[in-house]
Parts: structure tokens; C-alpha cells; sequence
């Protein structure tokens, strides 16, 4: 009996929809970790700031993902990705080069059509985090806290005045040793630190090296290795530990799983506590990694449909997505006989007949499926009855038939 609940609860729609919740499904897959300096980094802002004698009420911070320097930048909440690229230019771009890959999240800015056209133009990929899973570019999101924390500790009573403290919270941070690398940013990039204001001392004479050009190239070439290995290894320790009590799962394109309905990404489904938390089944349209998946959402949900897999759970399909398998008046054990997988995708449904309609919930995806199908049938029908010169009353019914797909459009 208790095999029976499970497998009835499985495919049941009210006990999904009434009963959703994240899942620990996916592995945490760190991203590649850069060779050198400056050629691969990530971007975010910090907004919300109280507004200064400038104007500006936020901060365009931008971190390299090898040497773990960070800039912080004063702009303006409304700034435009014009805005956005020419303060990336000034003050990125004139002091490191550019960049070969760039992290950000699905921020307006960075999905406009500028955006996207000028980077694609200067061969630079653009590396977007699925929405609302701000885990895939942690870095930043860290390095957000730390200047949250560091511009609280500084400031004191004039909350305007955090502005004119970015440079000197820029210097701190970049001159601390990071926990990763075990190195600071400054040495990192330039292989020495400067000197801040408790070094302004006489300084012995042991301390005073002049190393040659040769020598000062090999010893930035070694910082660099030792701080990737520095990388490797704790990434590892952090692979090892975040893995803890999760498990992979995998989704094929034409899967059907169920959606929770999270309170940030859908406020007007969880208005209240009484509504479904959970939606489904959706079919999986595509696989864009192991821990993002494209989903066919109808249009009416307005969000993006790439989805992480935590908030997906697979879906037993069965004889029929809609009823409850186990019906009145039926043998329990007969149910397994007639079972079809409908895993296959569309293009399985569409092998033998493709004009068979699929079973289950006709979906967006699947209409379009199927109208194409349709549509290729005609044309072939067409074709043929142009060869073999058919009557006039089979020509006037493909006629028919293509000016109701007209309409239908």
C-alpha cells in the first residue's frame, strides 16, 4: 500500500501544486578558473545607496575572477548600458585591457541590444547567471558584502559622504591578503604591494631590492601559479562541502517536470499563503547546462523560462498527465499494460503519424510542433497533386484546409 501512495502521489496534480518545495538537486559546478590577470571578470551593481552631492546613488563594482581585484565605480541607478560601457572604458579598459569573457547577471542593462552588439563586436562573450540564482556569480555577490561592510564601518553619522570613501575602501580591499589565492590583488597583478600610510617609515636597507627585468617577470609568473593552485585547492574544499547533502539531476529535452513557484520570481502566484506554490507539468525545451534547464512556460507567467534545477522536480507522466490512474471500478495491476513514454520529445510523437495528436496538455511548444507537421503535409499533398495533375475537388480541399491555418494564425 505504501508503494501505491507514493506512485498515485507522483502523478498527482493537487498534492504537486499544494506541496512544493526546493529541492537539492544539482552539483555545484564552479566556473573555469582564468590563467592570468584581467581576462576574465564579473560585473554587478550595489544600489539603494543614499544619494550624494553627485547625484550618484550607486556603485558599479567589477572583479577579476583570477587576481580578485575589484574597482568600485560611483554611477547612477538610471545610467543606460551607453552610460555603463563608457564608464567600463575609462575606468577598466584604460588601466587592464579588455577583457575575453565577462559574468553578470540578466540585469536590463546587460541584456540591451548595445550591450550585447558592442561586446559581440569586440569578441568578448558575455556569460549570463540564470534568473534569480544569484549562486552562479558568487564572487561578486561577495565582494558586494564586503564593501556594504566596509563603507559601514567607515562612515559614521553623513551617509551621503560614501562616495568620497570608495577610493580609500578600493585600497583596503585590494591590498588585503584574499583567503583564495593567499596572495593580495595588488601583488597578484603587479607583484609587489604599495605602500600605504603605516608604511611611510624609513625603511631598512634590507628591504630595498632593485630586481631586473628578468627576475621581476619570473617572480610574477610564480605568484600567479602559486595563487592558481591556491584557486584549485579551494575550490575543491568548496566543491567538497557545498555537495553535501545534494544529488545530481539530469533532464533531457521533452522531460515533464514540476515548478515551484518561488515567492521572488513569482509574487503574484504567491500572494497569499492559501495559493498553489507549485505548476505543472512543463515540458523541458532545452538543457543549457547540468544546472539550467529552458522550460515551454506559457507566456501569460511573463518571467524568463530558463529555470535552475533546484526549483524543478521530475514529473511521472503516466497514461494521463490530467486523471488519476488508480479510477473506480478498475484492476490496479492493469495500469502498467497501456503505459507510453513520453519522454521521448516531440519528435518521437511525430515518428509514426504526423498528424497523431500527442497526449497530455497541448502546450505552446507542442503546437507549434504539431502546426508544423501540418503544414508540411500540405505542402507534400500540394506538391503531389501538382505532379499527378489530381481533380479539382482535391486541390479545392487542401485549399480549404490551408486558408483555415491562415485564419487560425
Amino acid at each position: 500500500m505504501k508503494r501505491d501512495v507514493e506512485r498515485i502521489y507522483e502523478k498527482c496534480i493537487t498534492c504537486k501544486q499544494a506541496k512544493p518545495k526546493l529541492k537539492p538537486h544539482g552539483l555545484y559546478t564552479p566556473l573555469p578558473i582564468p590563467s592570468e590577470p584581467w581576462t576574465d571578470i564579473s560585473m554587478d551593481f550595489v544600489l539603494g545607496l543614499p544619494r550624494t552631492k553627485r547625484e550618484r546613488d550607486s556603485v558599479f563594482v567589477v572583479v577579476d575572477r583570477f587576481s580578485k581585484m575589484a574597482h568600485f565605480i560611483a554611477c547612477h541607478k538610471t545610467d543606460d548600458a551607453s552610460h555603463i560601457a563608457d564608464l567600463f572604458f575609462k575606468e577598466i579598459v584604460r588601466l587592464h585591457g579588455m577583457p575575453r569573457t565577462i559574468v553578470s547577471d540578466r540585469d536590463a542593462k546587460f541584456l540591451s541590444y548595445f550591450w550585447k552588439t558592442l561586446w559581440g563586436k569586440l569578441e568578448t562573450k558575455l556569460l549570463f547567471s540564470t534568473t534569480y540564482h544569484p549562486q552562479t556569480d558568487g564572487q561578486t555577490e561577495v565582494v558586494n558584502r564586503t564593501l556594504s561592510s566596509l563603507l559601514r564601518a567607515i562612515i559614521k553619522k553623513n551617509l551621503k559622504t560614501w562616495e568620497d570613501c570608495l577610493p580609500h575602501v578600493e585600497f583596503a580591499y585590494n591590498r588585503s591578503i584574499h583567503s583564495a589565492t593567499k596572495f593580495s590583488p595588488f601583488e597578484m597583478v603587479y607583484g609587489f604591494n604599495p605602500l600605504s600610510p603605516l608604511d611611510l617609515t624609513s625603511l631598512p636597507l634590507s628591504e630595498c631590492v632593485n630586481l631586473d627585468g628578468k627576475k621581476k617577470a619570473e617572480f610574477v609568473k610564480i605568484i600567479h601559479e602559486k595563487a592558481r593552485l591556491n584557486i584549485e585547492r579551494r575550490t575543491k574544499q568548496y566543491v567538497h562541502q557545498a555537495n553535501k547533502g545534494r544529488k545530481k539531476v539530469v533532464f533531457e529535452p521533452g522531460d515533464w517536470v514540476w515548478l515551484h513557484l518561488r515567492n521572488d520570481r513569482f509574487p503574484e502566484k504567491r500572494r497569499s499563503k492559501l495559493l498553489p506554490r507549485g505548476d505543472g507539468p512543463f515540458q523541458v525545451v532545452e538543457c543549457i547546462n547540468d544546472n539550467a534547464y529552458k522550460l515551454d512556460l506559457p507566456g501569460e507567467y511573463g518571467v524568463s523560462a530558463s529555470f535552475n534545477v533546484a526549483n524543478l522536480s521530475p514529473f511521472d507522466v503516466g497514461d494521463d498527465l490530467r486523471t488519476n490512474p488508480s479510477q473506480e471500478g478498475e484492476n490496479d495491476a492493469n495500469q502498467g499494460a497501456g503505459h507510453v513514454d513520453h519522454t521521448l520529445g516531440h519528435r518521437a510523437e511525430f515518428a509514426q503519424d504526423p498528424l497523431s495528436l500527442p497526449s497530455g496538455p497541448i502546450t505552446r511548444f507542442r503546437a507549434k510542433c504539431f502546426k508544423e507537421a501540418l503544414n508540411g503535409l500540405i505542402q507534400k499533398n500540394w506538391t503531389d497533386s501538382k505532379k499527378t495533375k489530381m481533380g479539382s475537388n482535391n486541390n479545392t480541399c487542401i485549399v480549404h484546409v490551408i486558408k483555415a491555418i491562415k485564419e487560425a494564425n
